[in-house]
């Protein structure tokens, strides 16, 4: 058999569920929401977070609104014993957030785990043991009923314990570990046999948390396993069903929607998806999906930057710059057509009404972010991105036949050093190519009259050290100014298009000229800049000229 072989692999089982309804139903409100950053994101670090991370990542979780957090394995590990009691004695648990810790289905972890919520006010006590046919045959060697009577013995230990602690509002938790590979039958039968030893109410419910510890078959599989188990196990009213999904095949995210789809109360995961092997459920993109789709998320992510810079701090991971949603590259279009139709979007949204802008599904103002990250430059961008920049950074609203002629200019600049070109090199671009109007002909002075009707215009020009004075009548400055040019060269001129507006306000802000001429059949374009309305479109032809007469080197 060779190395990379599809055939010793089988697909994974499905359930025969006839009648399915998650596909028909939309999420439209928020689940309850677990981080488990604490304690399933630590111990998947290279180096554990030590006592002080894990406080300020918990600072972090309490702050984007977490109300149940997984703060550790007190029994397994000192310093999530020790943060247990940081957190408890330090009175750092706000009233309307619980702890929840995970323990084996051992009796001294579970008596240990007690010992260290011991004063809590209120606490979630997780516990958990494998039920998966190969953990059953290969790992534990036992039969279903000897599982089942490890999951009840746990469960017992749990309620004893609880009782010995009668000041503190416990809620008990049970794991089949590696239920999305257990038979769908059995899983709801060890659950029911823990749900006997709780006998939970609709007021006092437990939680059954159903976890895809090794993710290994569609999202869909998935949401029928959950909806099987919602609709066979007992005391349904009694009982909060959770899912944890790990993303080894990269749907953990997918996963969790649809098991909510399919009946599921809660969702546990990661910030930003850390965890085991390829990591667990985002919570930060699982939320931001139902903040896009119009869901209140129920969490305050309107400062990722934050969030990330604790995170990776904390962790030791970085953020990959693509990441859904917050990733410091999401926002930003390097693509010519995404650059013109983002730019067209954003000037026609109006703040009273839905967000509707293209390949932007939400405000980056949400999450803290600033259009300036929205549009950037390289040798694949096109005239709307160069001309998003222009504007945005120095007010320049350069017209569509500019913005063409322009972005080849950038884009040869680009290419000839590979990368991103930032604003001030495309305003640079612009200056050098468009506004020549100091050679080689320059504007020494002018006098405009009008006369029957007419403006007449006497400019005073230099042109390779030679003062010469044209003359010459239009319907306008700027006609005039082209019939003068055309009596002193004897070329064929003619304005195309013409634009121009201010740049800021108040009676010393400059104008900005563009001007597009065809001269002897040639097309060309030029700007200027300057305080005086009446200058600036004069300047901008004589930009035009120098362009169309420059030697053919310094061309643009």
């Amino acid at each position: 058999m060779k190395p990379f072989d599809h055939r010793k692999y089988r697909p994974a089982p499905r359930i025969d569920l006839k009648e399915r309804r998650w596909p028909d139903r939309t999420i439209d409100k928020a689940p309850r929401w677990a981080s488990v950053d604490l304690r399933d994101g630590n111990q998947a670090l290279l180096e554990p977070m030590s006592v002080e991370q894990k406080q300020r990542l918990w600072q972090v979780l309490v702050e984007t609104g977490f109300k149940e957090i997984e703060v550790g394995f007190p029994s397994a590990s000192q310093p999530d014993y020790d943060f247990v009691r940081w957190l408890i004695d330090e009175n750092r648990i706000p009233a309307d957030v619980t702890v929840q810790v995970l323990v084996q289905a051992r009796e001294e972890l579970i008596q240990k785990t007690f010992d260290a919520l011991d004063g809590v006010h209120r606490a979630i006590v997780h516990v958990y043991n494998s039920t998966s046919t190969v953990q059953r045959e290969r790992v534990f060697e036992r039969d279903r009923e000897g599982i089942k009577a490890i999951a009840v013995q746990g469960a017992e230990w749990l309620r004893r314990e609880a009782a010995r602690h009668p000041n503190t509002e416990w809620v008990f938790q049970y794991s089949p570990e590696s239920f999305s590979n257990t038979e769908m039958d059995y899983a709801v039968e060890v659950c029911d046999a823990v749900l006997e030893a709780w006998e939970p109410t609709a007021m006092h419910p437990c939680i059954i948390n159903l976890p895809a510890t090794v993710e290994s078959a569609t999202p869909n599989v998935f949401a029928d396993q959950v909806e099987y188990f919602c609709t066979h196990i007992s005391r349904r009213e009694a009982v909060v069903v959770s899912v944890h999904t790990h993303n080894d095949r990269g749907s953990a995210v997918a996963a969790a929607e649809m098991a909510l789809l399919a009946g599921a109360d809660r969702v546990e995961g990661t910030l930003l998806g850390n965890g085991e092997r390829t990591g667990n459920t985002d919570l930060v993109t699982m939320a931001m999906n139902l903040y896009s789709q119009g869901v209140d998320p129920e969490l305050d992510l309107s400062r990722p930057d934050h969030i990330i810079q604790v995170y990776s701090e904390c962790t030791g991971l970085p953020v990959h710059p693509r990441h859904p949603w917050v990733g410091e590259l999401v926002y930003t279009a390097f693509s010519g057509s995404h650059q013109d139709a983002i730019r067209k979007c954003l000037n026609r949204q109006q703040p009273d009404e839905p967000w509707q802008v293209a390949y932007l599904p939400i405000d980056p103002h949400d999450l803290g972010r600033d259009y300036q990250a929205v549009i950037r430059v390289n040798s694949q961008s096109g005239k709307g991105g160069v001309a998003f920049v222009l504007e945005r950074d120095y007010g320049l609203r350069i017209p569509r036949w500019m913005q063409v002629e322009l972005a080849r200019v950038v884009q040869q600049a680009s290419e000839s050093q590979p990368g991103e070109v930032d604003s001030a090199a495309i305003h640079g671009l612009f200056l050098e190519h468009f506004v020549r109007e100091e050679a080689p002909i320059r504007l020494k002075g002018y006098h405009v009259d009008r006369r029957d009707g007419r403006e007449v215009i006497e400019a005073r020009l230099s042109e390779a050290g030679t003062e010469r004075i044209l003359q010459g009548e239009g319907e306008g400055a700027l006609s005039a100014l082209v019939d003068a040019w055309m009596r002193h060269s004897g070329a064929d001129v003619s304005v195309v298009d013409y634009s121009e507006h201010a740049l800021g306000e108040g009676t010393d802000a400059e104008a900005a000229a563009y001007v597009l001429l065809n001269v002897d059949g040639q097309r060309v374009s030029g700007a200027a800049l300057d305080h005086d309305t009446l200058s600036a479109p004069i300047k901008a032809v004589l930009s035009a000229l120098n362009r169309v007469r420059a030697p053919a080197s310094e061309a643009a």
